[in-house]
């Protein structure tokens, strides 16, 4: 199993949980295994391609997945994986 923290924003999504667990051998199929137990989370985290959202930032024991194999990153059990949206804003 994998460790998924979730940011406040989605709690809600999840049972209002800090952290999920999920199994899978890479980054998109924890995902997905993520969004088969908390379905409301498909619309925040992919598109309607099933990519992960250009603005969803996901990290992999703090290595940001887009400069390793994206969603074909390989996890290991123990792993932790954070998703984290892009904040916009400012003047």
């Amino acid at each position: 199993m994998v460790k998924i923290l979730i940011p406040t924003p989605l709690r809600q999504y999840v049972g209002d949980a800090s952290t999920v667990e999920a199994a899978g051998a890479t980054v998109g199929e924890v995902l997905q295994a993520l969004i088969a137990q908390h379905d409301a989370m498909r619309r925040h985290l992919l598109d309607d391609a099933g990519e992960i959202r250009s603005f969803v930032n996901v990290y992999l024991n703090d290595e940001d997945i887009r400069h390793l194999d994206r969603s074909q990153t390989v996890i290991a059990a123990g792993d932790v994986l954070s998703i984290v949206p892009s904040v916009a804003g400012g003047n």
